[in-house]
């Protein structure tokens, strides 16, 4: 039986040294040889029946032996984690140390580990914060009611091409140009620009000056961009424009009432409009305020926390963040190199400022795990298999995406989902 020594390391990594008997790890090398010989085709002898000396010197001796090592840590090392019940992650880094026949071999691994999580008692803390929510209530003004109804009116308006001067509201088409000591600036050009004059899309003054130009005038002026603009090399200057009105269309928008409300379909009167808003605001503001709670349940058990996070796990959750990150700049048209262009970024950079949210990211996950083992928290299985059926539903309409999909780590996920919630929910009814 061979030997070993686990060692505890820094940021919840081990290292374990072993030795393999020659016994032992003769085997293994009796195996790798018999492989190669049945690979090799030498003159006069079968596969797998050439004497050892004609395989060695065909193969080298050293690569025999390396290909037997590495079998060996396979096995051994396997048998270690198993047997010791350490939860490794991540790719481990294997070192021989001694690699001789008719010697032992000894080699040693570092891994990172599931970190051990020390956790001070935390739920006075938890039900502080739902004392605190316990007495907010969810409240809609007339005012939110009226300004929803407005942006269904606005994006239902009826557009009029009109032969007069630009008004507020107006929709329009532009060209212009901006430039700076007669140069323009970057994406500082752009032809037949669709715009809704008195949204406040542009900086300030920009659309001002198109109130009262005709279709195919062509305008000149001076503005300052603000102190606070995101382009840092253009804040709190000043610029030139070259505008040219192509197109002024009247945005006819109709009279809110109850015939409005029976245009949308479902409604049979103005009032019934207005409930149906107010459920979809109560419901968007109850979904917010849970957020903001479960927020604050991580951010207490966070700091109550100690934990030491392998690096494998925090570049891990920074992997899945730029994955998401590029999701949501897709549905905008953009890709992640187009971003850091215009942000003047590298993707080290937002590494960088990532990095304390990914760490938090993990805390979060691992405090959760904790406190589903500490209160027996479960998902039984059917449930988490007709999650995964949904999501299979999904997959099978995006024919390429099904053939990728790994079912092991898709089950893994969804009961982890599914976990999280179910802890969520024990939370807040403490």
């Amino acid at each position: 039986m061979f030997k070993k020594e686990v060692i505890k390391l820094p940021n919840s990594e081990l290292e374990i040294k072993v030795a393999v008997p020659w016994e032992e790890w003769k085997s293994f090398l009796d195996q790798a040889f018999g492989n190669f010989s049945k690979e090799l085709k030498i003159p006069g002898f079968r596969p797998g029946k050439a004497p050892k000396n004609l395989v060695e010197k065909q193969v080298g001796k050293g690569n025999i032996l390396q290909d037997a090592a590495e079998k060996a840590i396979q096995k051994t090392y396997a048998d270690i984690l198993d047997k010791d019940k350490i939860d490794a992650i991540g790719a481990p880094k294997a070192e021989i140390l001694k690699l001789a026949e008719g010697n032992e071999l000894e080699y040693k691994i570092v891994t990172a580990v599931i970190p051990e999580v020390k956790m001070k008692e935390w739920k006075s803390t938890i039900k502080k914060i739902n004392e605190k929510f316990k007495g907010e209530k969810v409240e809609v003004s007339d005012e939110e009611i009226k300004k929803e109804i407005n942006k269904i009116a606005e994006s239902r308006a009826k557009i009029v091409t009109v032969n007069r001067e630009a008004k507020n509201e107006d929709s329009v088409l532009v060209d212009f140009s901006v430039l700076r000591d007669g140069v323009p600036i970057e994406n500082g050009i752009s032809k037949n620009h669709p715009l809704v004059l008195g949204k406040g899309f542009f900086i300030p003054g920009f659309e001002e000056n198109i109130i009262g130009m005709k279709e195919n005038e062509e305008k000149k002026f001076t503005l300052k961009f603000p102190n606070e603009y995101h382009e840092k090399s253009l804040a709190g200057k000043e610029a030139n424009f070259e505008v040219k009105l192509n197109l002024v269309q009247e945005r006819q928008i109709s009279e809110i009432n109850d015939d409005f409300a029976r245009s949308l379909g479902k409604f049979e009167n103005l009032e019934k409009l207005k409930g149906s808003i107010r459920e979809g605001i109560v419901e968007e503001k109850e979904k917010e305020a849970k957020e903001k709670r479960r927020s604050e349940f991580l951010e207490g058990l966070i700091n109550l926390s100690e934990t030491e996070l392998p690096e494998v796990l925090v570049q891990s959750e920074l992997s899945k963040m730029f994955q998401e990150f590029e999701m949501q700049l897709a549905q905008m048209g953009m890709d992640l190199d187009s971003f850091l262009e215009k942000m003047k970024k590298t993707k080290e950079d937002l590494e960088k400022e990532w990095r304390i949210q990914s760490e938090k990211r993990v805390k979060s996950a691992l405090i959760l795990e904790v406190i589903a083992k500490e209160q027996d928290i479960k998902v039984e299985n059917e449930k988490v298999e007709e999650e995964m059926n949904k999501t299979l539903q999904y997959y099978k309409k995006e024919k390429d995406l099904e053939k990728n999909i790994d079912l092991g780590r898709l089950y893994d996920y969804t009961k982890g989902v599914l976990t999280n919630e179910k802890v969520f929910e024990y939370l807040e009814k403490m």
